[in-house]
């Protein structure tokens, strides 16, 4: 796949930081591992970038040879990077163990590691620098108590000026040494989101109320200040939630040829970006999300649809193209 191309792609629109890390995936069949570039984060930034919005990259990377591979891939994809300079910490690492459905389970070294050598302020300093840019993102292993005051400030500064915020919860609690903090440290980052990402394994873990997926879903859109809440139930489909009281849900017609789902989230989100920002081009990104229609809402889902469930039929996080992933769409129409 080559990175795709569109009206978006001359001036930066996002603004994305977290975790850039490499991925070393276990066979189940034998146990050996694969190395591949990964984070959700990092994945979100290749795979919107793909898409062909204009896309930054605010954090730096080692000057390792992980790190330089990193680096390379997210360049090669059209990502802008903020902080070209390698830098003296090591990269990040993920030992991803995946079962019998594709589906993975994580354990990460992170102390010291590159990607959390940043800062608010520099962060604040590099997103004035693009005229254009609306769409400002983070999530997963930012999330982390621990790496709060670096984030959180900046997100807050952003959400003042006028910028759409995206938070894509992606819990990693396996990782996290107070689980009570670190829910506590999500919900206040997802307070901020005007967009928020979940999974149907991500409401589990911030224990909100409601017996199902969908009522979870629906409280979290009610108590906090988000505009769009979008739920992911991995072969089970989407729903799509809205603060004016839209909902709505697609999923695959039939079912895929799984290889492993390393990056199908990052990817549903960044086709459900992208559509938005495509939707009117000229216009803020925050305008446009206020004021989504029912058939709109259905627009985004099934793009966003599109984008994972390529994603899933290749190794590691592979993420389509805007003309990929529409593509795909008109040609497997989601079930609604």
């Amino acid at each position: 796949m080559t990175a795709g191309t569109s009206l978006q792609r001359t001036k930066i629109r996002a603004a994305i930081a977290g975790e850039a890390l490499i991925d070393l995936i276990a066979d189940p069949k034998d146990g050996k591992f694969t190395p591949c570039l990964g984070g959700a984060v990092y994945n979100l930034a290749r795979a919107l970038s793909r898409q062909g919005v204009g896309t930054t990259y605010l954090n730096p990377f080692s000057f390792d040879r992980l790190g330089q591979d990193l680096c390379a891939q997210m360049c090669a994809d059209g990502v802008v990077l903020s902080q070209p300079a390698p830098i003296q910490a090591v990269t990040s690492l993920a030992v991803v163990n995946v079962n019998a459905d594709g589906h993975p389970s994580y354990a990460f070294y992170r102390e010291g590691v590159a990607d959390r050598q940043v800062t608010s302020q520099q962060m604040q300093s590099d997103c004035t620098q693009h005229e254009a840019l609306d769409l400002v993102c983070c999530g997963a292993l930012a999330l982390d108590p621990r790496d709060q005051d670096l984030y959180l400030p900046w997100l807050k500064t952003q959400k003042a000026l006028g910028q759409c915020i995206v938070i894509d919860a992606n819990l990693r609690p396996s990782v996290m040494p107070d689980l009570d903090s670190y829910r506590t440290c999500v919900m206040s980052f997802l307070n901020e989101a005007d967009i928020i990402k979940v999974s149907d394994e991500d409401l589990a873990h911030l224990q909100l109320n409601g017996a199902t997926h969908l009522e979870q879903a629906k409280h979290l859109l009610a108590n906090t200040k988000a505009q769009l809440v979008a739920l992911t139930l991995g072969a089970e489909g989407a729903w799509l939630l809205t603060a004016s009281g839209i909902a709505v849900f697609a999923k695959e017609p039939s079912a895929l040829a799984v290889i492993d789902t390393v990056g199908a989230g990052d990817s549903f989100l960044a086709g459900l970006l992208a559509a938005l920002v495509n939707l009117a081009p000229k216009q803020k990104t925050l305008t446009t999300l206020n004021a989504l229609s029912n058939a709109q809402t259905h627009q985004l889902l099934g793009h966003a649809i599109a984008s994972a469930s390529l994603c899933v039929q290749q190794r590691g996080c592979v993420p389509p193209t805007w003309q990929e992933a529409e593509s795909w769409a008109e040609a497997h129409p989601s079930v609604v």
